[in-house]
């Protein structure tokens, strides 16, 4: 245990010395410009791939329309949202891929190495090769290092510190590595205590602000609630020639013959978006949609289920859909995957009858986007509902349903994709219309332009 600590925190200490030697010799220049208003410059720090960041995305765009200076900082790994790429006030800084961990080297070998190269990355783009801010607004998780540079990055350079709390990072490692791992212990003690350290802080339920106030955390900040609302790119469509046109454009080649019998509802559409990682069990669906082709409902409403996004347990699951289908598991159901772009996505969650979300809350506090985004379209969703904040956005009977196993997932799709639930999956539709009204520019300037000095 001992010897794991040293090899962690370190490099942390050596780094902070080094830092700190740094600046007593090449001091970063302070923040000067404008507090509030027109022309405030503000860094947006994403620890991960831009283009799969919604809601720092959207962060980035509400600040340059209200007129302030924007640095977003991220990996490149996939295309970053369309309004980022063609706005004059924001400006994209890639970071450099970490470095990628040798089979033959341990994990909590290798561990440090990746840090330190993220601390050198980070330090040295926040202080010296960008100007200073008035805000440096950071996505949580992930924690290490981020909460660690930003807050000495911030205290150097007279810039406020705005923390985005969207989940916690120690849990999101306690779902892989067990709740006892030494390592797990370490980053909840690592987060609870720099997690203090922001001037202002930003929770994506009220029950995470809650948490945030209590013990071991025992943030006294100032804190607030900014429920994630869909873009205006994810909106309902009017059914007919456009919902044929978006389907024959975004269902892969071999999938396009079944378009007039998805047209026509006799073949249900069913969406998911899926991080294809442990903490969404893609089993539940699987198992559910083997449980729904066993039924005789199948024979009447076939169902084309299409699963979006990129993960580690892709290829996993793919294997396992392909044998369920070659053994005949799966009649009347077909499962196709893809990974479309963020335009053609927010158009085929319009077009779908039913969303799933696997996504199981590793705080019990955090709620998932994609939830959000279908509403936006005007789509009911079947949602995992195992967590405290669920009730935050699903209200079971008027905009979704929820489940914790497979056979409830597989109750609720025979349910509202049989001709008999046409009833209820049309309320349903009406109350995700309804929920996906209130969109991300009414939350954002309510709630975090006031903070950020853009709005009285």
């Amino acid at each position: 245990m001992a010897s794991i600590l040293v090899a962690l925190i370190g490099p942390l200490v050596l780094t902070g010395l080094a830092l700190l030697v740094t600046y007593l010799v090449l001091g970063p220049s302070k923040y000067g410009g404008p507090s509030s208003g027109k022309g405030v410059v503000v860094h947006v720090l994403v620890l991960g791939d831009i283009g799969r960041s919604p809601r720092m995305t959207y962060h980035a765009l509400s600040i340059a329309k209200h007129g302030g200076k924007v640095n977003l900082i991220g990996y490149l790994e996939t295309t970053p949202h369309p309004s980022l790429l063609s706005s004059p006030s924001i400006t994209l800084h890639p970071l450099p891929p970490s470095p990628t961990r040798p089979p033959s080297i341990p994990f909590l070998l290798f561990a440090p190495i990746k840090v330190l190269h993220q601390l050198f990355c980070l330090f040295t783009l926040l202080s010296y090769r960008l100007p200073p801010s008035q805000w440096l607004l950071v996505q949580n998780p992930p924690s290490i290092p981020t909460l660690f540079i930003a807050s000495i990055v911030c205290r150097l350079r007279s810039t406020k510190l705005l923390i985005d709390w969207h989940n916690y990072g120690w849990t999101i490692l306690a779902s892989t590595r067990g709740s006892r791992h030494p390592l797990v212990y370490i980053a909840k003690l690592y987060e609870c205590l720099f997690g203090r350290l922001g001037d202002h802080n930003l929770t994506v339920t009220h029950a995470m602000a809650r948490q945030l106030r209590l013990p071991p955390y025992s943030i006294r900040g100032p804190m607030t609630a900014v429920h994630d609302r869909p873009s205006e790119v994810f909106k309902p469509m009017w059914w007919g020639k456009a919902r044929q046109d978006v389907l024959d454009r975004v269902l892969p080649e071999d999938q396009k013959g079944m378009v007039p019998s998805i047209m026509a509802g006799t073949t249900r559409l069913i969406v998911s978006s899926t991080s294809w990682t442990p903490d969404e069990d893609f089993s539940i669906l699987l198992d559910a949609l083997v449980a729904y082709a066993a039924d005789p409902v199948s024979e009447t409403c076939p169902v084309l289920a299409v699963i979006t996004g990129k993960g580690p347990l892709k290829d996993m699951y793919l294997a396992q859909i392909a044998e369920l289908t070659k053994s005949g598991q799966l009649p009347n159901v077909r499962i196709v995957t893809a990974f479309l772009p963020f335009e053609d996505y927010a158009k085929l969650l319009a077009c779908a009858d039913l969303g799933v979300c696997l996504h199981m809350s590793s705080s019990g506090v955090d709620l998932p986007m994609k939830v959000v985004d279908m509403f936006g379209a005007g789509l009911p969703v079947a949602a995992y509902c195992g967590y405290e904040s669920f009730g935050e956005l699903v209200k079971e009977g008027v905009n979704g349903r929820g489940f914790e196993s497979y056979g409830e997932l597989a109750i609720i799709l025979r349910t509202l994709l049989s001709p008999e639930g046409g009833g209820e999956l049309e309320v349903l539709r009406k109350g995700a219309v309804r929920e996906g009204k209130r969109r991300w520019d009414e939350e954002w300037d309510e709630k975090v332009a006031k903070i950020m000095g853009f709005a009285a």
